[in-house]
């Protein structure tokens, strides 16, 4: 079906959101990028469709072959999107016109079996078999295909709803996992795709060249299990040893075409801490040539030893403490942006064989440790584990989860918030992308960006610098910086720190203020005073 005989194929972007791809807004991921250059290389024509398009009444269509994209392993909070439920996905079958093939994790669910291929390998390699007039079947992508495709699907990234900003186009350097050999962590699928598949510096440089050329503004590296490998030709040891010179081709490439962020994804604590010198040199060029908040996600799963056995996990307790030493090390330095320049996340999964009550508190130890060691924690992720490659003998105590949760929330990462962001701390390129009621949310562009609240409303889809004045759990507070006193509006004064609503009155009725001292014929307390010099600005009232 090649050519002629296959005038349209519409690719629906349902989004899916994994552990090696973010794809909910405002993330596009590399797979439907993927399909549409494989329907491209087909000889075919592409229609797009985004969850978020069909939301809005956006009309379905008439394809030859229709494929979907959705489904999220990693449930998590979205700000103001999500992927398409499967009440949305019956609705839209029937909408579908010619054939159909859906990929994701929705491929699995029962409210998929409408379609006429259900794809849980490689969607856009089964496309392109189907358009070619081959079997639809399961197989990888070569090597081959793979650039081939991300060129020709590249401009797909311009049919976004969220292009240029906030956009953040992922780009993947590998697929698989370098401990393939001895079957990887129990719930992980990657190391079923057998021997690692590296894409070359200059292959993956094309294509971010691509990019920018489009007016891609946000890119990051991510798809991989671990970036501080990336490059190494390790592929027996499930340890490898870090290729320093394929990682500074990559990225010194990368910072030269000057996108306006640039961030990565996961890391493997035990290269990090089995390869230390290699290791800094590593996280040194990532330093240097990404974006500040950038986030490196260790999978350290769990810290109790007898679930580290027991799940063939990839790293212990001890070695995910010595990489978070070493990332704060070269990265803990606050860099433009107001974050510092590169951060150790951690990933926790409950659930897994051999755990116990004890297994809670050995993790709770160990963030414990972390935090009175001083060092900083962007984001620590704990959910339960998903039996996507085999069913596991625990049954999760959701009383005991529930309680661990609230506790790291409430002793690990507001303590750690506190310090890796302290009031006062401009924050940079903050984009505002909701209202909610009288407070304006946004984030930074980047790799798990900290939620900014701004309690008051301001003009959305536009940059702001903020400058933090309280802290949540995984979240912040910040006014809009400068605040010039003399023209914000009344819900903006009462969130000034020591204002509140009757000061916040007074100061309107009595403003313009020339300076602080001037600000005594409003406010009778010096103390208060004095915690504004950080915040407030005294420009003209209009």
């Amino acid at each position: 079906m090649k050519g002629r005989d296959c005038p349209l194929v519409l690719v629906v972007d349902g989004y899916i959101d994994d552990p090696a791809a973010l794809g909910v807004p405002p993330y596009i991921s590399p797979m439907v990028r993927a399909v549409t250059g494989a329907a491209r290389d087909a000889g075919c024509q592409v229609a797009y469709l985004t969850a978020d398009m069909l939301r809005r009444g956006d009309p379905v269509p008439d394809a030859d072959v229709s494929v979907v994209l959705s489904g999220n392993t990693v449930p998590g909070k979205y700000l103001r999107s999500m992927p398409l439920s499967l009440k949305e996905l019956t609705t839209l079958t029937p909408r579908l016109g010619g054939w159909k093939l859906i990929g994701g994790s929705s491929a699995w669910a029962p409210e998929a079996a409408a379609f006429d291929f259900r794809i849980h390998q490689d969607l856009a390699a089964s496309l392109y078999d189907g358009l070619t007039g081959k079997e639809v079947k399961e197989r990888a992508r070569t090597l081959d295909e793979w650039n081939r495709w991300m060129l020709l699907g590249a401009d797909l990234v311009t049919s976004h709803q969220d292009f240029p900003e906030p956009l953040v186009v992922e780009i993947e350097s590998y697929r698989g996992c370098h401990r393939y050999t001895s079957g990887g962590c129990s719930f992980c699928i990657e190391p079923t795709k057998g021997r690692p598949l590296m894409r070359n510096p200059q292959d993956i440089l094309a294509e971010a060249q691509k990019l920018k050329t489009l007016g891609v503004k946000n890119v990051r590296i991510g798809g991989q299990t671990d970036i501080v490998s990336y490059g190494s030709e390790d592929y027996e040891s499930g340890v490898p040893r870090p290729n320093v010179a394929a990682v500074r081709e990559l990225f010194e490439g990368l910072r030269d075409l000057h996108f306006d962020s640039l961030s990565v994804d996961n890391a493997d604590p035990a290269v990090i801490a089995t390869y230390q010198d290699e290791s800094a040199a590593v996280l040194t060029i990532i330093r240097d040539c990404c974006t500040s908040g950038n986030v490196l996600a260790l999978g350290m799963e769990s810290a109790d030893p007898a679930v580290h056995d027991a799940n063939n996990l990839n790293s212990t307790g001890d070695q995910v403490l010595k990489a978070v030493r070493l990332i704060n090390q070269v990265g803990g330095a606050r860099g433009p942006t107001g974050m510092p320049y590169l951060l150790p996340g951690l990933n926790i999964i409950c659930g897994l064989d051999n755990e116990t009550a004890a297994t809670y508190q050995i993790d709770l130890d160990l963030l414990t440790q972390i935090r009175d060691e001083g060092l900083l924690l962007r984001r620590i992720n704990i959910r339960q584990v998903i039996p996507s490659r085999r069913a596991f003998n625990v049954r999760v105590n959701e009383r005991r989860f529930r309680h661990f949760k609230e506790t790291v929330r409430d002793e690990i990462d507001r303590p750690i918030m506190e310090r890796m962001v302290p009031q006062g701390t401009v924050l940079r390129q903050v984009y505002a992308e909701v209202h909610d009621g009288n407070v304006t949310f946004g984030r930074q562009p980047g790799s798990y960006p900290l939620l900014v609240g701004i309690p008051y409303r301001v003009e959305l889809n536009r940059f702001y610098d903020v400058i933090v004045t309280d802290w949540g759990y995984r979240s912040l507070t910040g006014l809009t910086y400068p605040f010039n006193l003399n023209a914000m509006p009344m819900a903006a004064l009462t969130a000034l720190p020591g204002i509140g609503k009757k000061r916040a009155a007074a100061l309107a009725v009595k403003r313009p203020f020339s300076d602080l001292t001037d600000l005594f014929r409003a406010i009778d307390d010096p103390q208060v005073i004095a915690g504004l010099k950080d915040y407030v600005t005294f420009g003209p009232s209009d």
